[in-house]
């Protein structure tokens, strides 16, 4: 997916985050981001520069698939 960082300030994502309910900052097509997280190893992070455009792998959230706290845009199942 295609990310672009629109903001005035660097946005650093882990790799357990639900994309979908990133900064504001970040473009990029969220409905197909929905139950999804960055494909990186556990405990690292993907930083995105301001004006920075860069393409990302997702993969889905495993386990049971609920989402809650992050931005509370899920609080629940997916």
């Amino acid at each position: 997916i295609t990310v672009a960082n629109t903001g005035d300030r660097p946005v650093q994502v882990g790799s357990h985050y639900h994309f979908a309910e990133t900064n504001p900052a970040l473009e990029f097509d969220r409905d197909a981001a929905r139950g999804m997280r960055l494909d990186i190893a556990a405990g690292t992070a993907v930083r995105f520069e301001p004006g920075q455009r860069r393409e990302v792998a997702l993969v889905p959230l495993s386990g049971a698939r609920r989402v809650f706290g992050f931005n509370q845009q899920i609080m629940g199942g997916l």
